[in-house]
């Protein structure tokens, strides 16, 4: 037994000419990676999107410099701890609109001038309308900046250290569900019935095979979803719907490949396990982003929204093991901005002058939306170390506040 499809959205043309093209129906990821990223119609391929608080939502370096401030030091220790000669790289995937590069540039510049004088700041973006927009922002840039490819940087790797902020999130997911006897690939499928225009619909697929569907299998077994639907009775309801994130172990392989030394810095969304399959996320952590607008239906609108699916710690931690990379360590990003001098920051603001009251309300409560539990205080920072050297350190971000600050805040 099957579980019913879900009701259906309205296909636009260009995206039901493509579904024909290919029998009718694709995987989950597929139609993910189109919606995202095909240069003409994808929301991020064509820069339709716009990441800001005035845009379609607001990430923490859209909120104002305070977040690159906080994240300066950290970058500059691990920079300072890598060779002394020789030149050293800041790469940023997936940079959106250039305001985290824009920001730490500036704070590294007149922070730690020594190391900004041996440092380039490298864009790695793929989509055309973004990367436009990432040049207006950088004209003034006080670093060398160049935009490049991971197969350009795995030719030439660099030293240095490598950030991905909300980025492995946005990479296309598989969606699974549980039809009380198998794992099926949840397909996205057009439907061109009796009505005036052809409709996207989400449908069970074949089952999936452990040999022919092997990646995805494991992170079944890293996620214990094997362990749970193989109990007796199985402990999931009919229809329980899931994602894999297939494209995170290929991406940590070709950052492995970018970095010849340094450091991983991930900034996302991210649960354990357990709270991943809970029975609150019957329909998994899949969303989609528009207008500073949540919603629930990934088939709206296709190319017009973002959508972006939690990342499950352990799956990410399997495949950066499996791609060479050493777990440094992880933190909330609340945890982890206390421990950088988001208090100290918060106390200095209460000594900002009269005529500057306006600008510090501003930059107090950027502060604490940074660190807001329910929000984007609940992101994870996973910092990843290249070789043994690397792993040996302790990032700061770990460290525990210094009791002063914490009673100052």
């Amino acid at each position: 037994m099957t579980p019913a499809s879900s009701s259906s959205s309205s296909c636009p043309a260009w995206l039901a000419e493509r579904l024909r093209a290919v029998g009718g129906s694709v995987s989950f990821a597929r139609y993910m990676d189109w919606a995202l990223h095909d240069p003409v119609h994808g929301a991020y391929g064509s820069g339709r999107l716009q990441v800001g608080p005035r845009g379609d939502f607001a990430t923490s370096p859209s909120l104002g410099p305070q977040f690159a401030r906080l994240l300066a030091p950290q970058i500059a220790d691990w920079l300072a701890q890598l060779p002394e000669a020789g030149p050293l790289a800041l790469v940023e995937a997936g940079p959106g609109e250039g305001d985290l590069a824009a920001d730490l540039a500036g704070a590294l510049a007149s922070g730690w001038p020594q190391l900004a004088a041996r440092l380039e700041l490298v864009l790695i973006e793929p989509n055309a309308g973004m990367a436009a927009r990432q040049r207006q922002r950088l004209a003034a840039c006080p670093l060398p900046v160049r935009w490049s490819t991971v197969a350009e940087l795995a030719a030439v790797p660099v030293v240095g250290v490598l950030l991905a902020h909300e980025v492995l999130d946005a990479l296309a997911v598989e969606r699974v569900e549980w039809d009380g006897a198998h794992w099926r690939r949840q397909l996205v499928a057009l439907d061109a019935g009796a009505a005036a225009e052809p409709s996207l619909r989400l449908v069970p697929g074949e089952p999936l095979q452990p040999d022919t569907d092997a990646a995805l299998w494991s992170q079944l077994q890293t996620r214990g979803l094997l362990a749970i639907t193989a109990s007796v009775p199985p402990r999931l309801p009919l229809g329980w719907t899931t994602e894999l994130q297939a494209g995170v172990e290929p991406w940590m392989r070709e950052a492995a490949t970018a970095l010849q030394r340094g450091v991983l810095l991930v900034v996302d969304y991210a649960l354990e396990a357990h709270r991943y399959n809970s029975a609150s996320r019957c329909q998994g952590t899949l969303m989609a982003y528009r207008g500073q607008q949540a919603c629930g239906d990934p088939l709206l609108e296709p190319g017009h929204w973002d959508l972006t699916a939690h990342l499950c710690l352990e799956c990410l931690d399997a495949a950066a093991t499996a791609s060479g990379w050493q777990t440094l360590g992880q933190r909330r990003q609340g945890e982890a901005l206390l421990a950088l001098g988001l208090a100290e920051q918060l106390h200095g603001l209460q000594q900002s002058p009269p005529q500057e009251l306006a600008a510090a309300l501003a930059a107090r409560e950027a502060l604490l939306r940074l660190v807001d539990p329910a929000g984007l205080g609940d992101f994870r920072w996973i910092a990843f170390g290249r070789t043994a050297a690397e792993a040996a350190s302790v990032p700061l971000f770990l460290q525990d506040p210094c009791p002063s600050v914490v009673d100052r805040r």
